[in-house]
């Protein structure tokens, strides 16, 4: 192999950066190959006063970064997988997704709440999270909850529930654990209560489609199992997306059946911003056919009521492309 020297871009959050880091330290042990992290600031990085919902995430946190991958300023992209739209841009593909982390969200209580589970808290109580996907899911589990919405970083975050007279906040178990702040966890919410972000808890490489080089060296990180249950979820996504920021959530994983036969199994949700509509379902298959099981989820879910929810949603205004 021709390099000797690897460019790797990633936000600059610590926990953008603590995620290059473990991909540059898996690739330096690669014989005679150096691994440089370049950090680019992204939209979403920039803009901090807006809800998501608000301004729209298809490629908020990317795309400053895959411009730089298809002007060769990089090798490879280091992304959250969650944060990669389902249409990437042309000339670009995730090289490989690595094994997943624990999927689920968690309850983190303001420092003085004594109250640690999250249905506990209460009447009223108000609970910070930036994502939609949360707060229907909250709303359907607690309608008395006041939802705040809530940007920045892990740490930024933290610091804003601190300062708040919040109940406490949701975030991804992932993050929280990989930056050792595990402690502050007050519950891991099963996903029997709130499902998912699509591709949550694992990253996602990208690269460039022809660099034959790139993807070899990547190859070692990628996780079969991973791959295919997020290519389910990521091909239900895009069946009902349509490039806007809603409430969906979804879970694939791979596992044996009672005949030792694997298969893959995935379960999703769309939802209404206030939690008063949610439409659910579960396929399973052989894991080859991961796209095809998500996308006729997708249209099970439509056809069940999730096409009324997504276009409720458009209507008012509240999901922007």
């Amino acid at each position: 192999m021709g390099r000797s020297v690897l460019r790797i871009g990633t936000r600059g959050s610590d926990l953008a950066l603590w995620q290059a880091r473990w991909v540059q330290g898996r690739l330096q042990q690669q014989a005679g190959l150096a691994v440089e992290l370049t950090v680019i600031k992204t939209s979403g990085d920039k803009i901090l006063d807006s809800p998501l919902s608000k301004i729209g995430d298809r490629g908020l946190f990317t795309r400053e970064i895959e411009s730089a991958l298809i002007a060769g300023e990089i090798d490879c992209a280091v992304h959250s997988l969650k944060d990669l739209p389902t249409e990437l841009p042309e000339g670009l593909e995730i090289g490989a997704v690595t094994e997943r982390a624990d999927v689920r969200d968690v309850f983190i209580p303001h420092p003085a709440n004594p109250r640690t589970r999250l249905r506990d808290q209460l009447q009223e109580a108000r609970i910070a999270t930036g994502s939609l996907r949360r707060r229907s899911q909250l709303a359907a589990l607690r309608p008395d909850y006041s939802i705040v919405d809530i940007r920045g970083n892990l740490n930024t975050r933290l610091r804003k529930l601190e300062e708040s007279d919040w109940a406490g906040m949701v975030l991804a178990r992932a993050g929280v654990v990989r930056l050792g702040l595990e402690s502050r966890v007050g519950e891991t919410i099963p996903v029997e209560v709130m499902l998912p972000a699509v591709g949550q808890g694992a990253l996602g490489i990208e690269t460039r489609a022809d660099d034959r080089e790139i993807r070899e060296r990547i190859a070692g990180l990628a996780h079969a199992d991973t791959e295919r249950g997020t290519a389910a979820e990521r091909a239900l996504l895009r069946r009902l997306e349509g490039g806007c920021q809603i409430p969906i959530g979804a879970y694939g994983r791979i596992a044996r059946d009672d005949r030792g036969t694997s298969r893959l199994y995935l379960e999703a949700l769309v939802g209404s911003l206030d939690g008063s509509k949610i439409v659910r379902g579960r396929v399973e298959g052989p894991p080859a056919d991961a796209e095809i099981l998500g996308t006729q989820l997708a249209e099970e879910l439509l056809s069940r009521g999730g096409q009324a929810i997504l276009g409720e949603i458009r209507s008012e205004g509240q999901a922007r492309p």
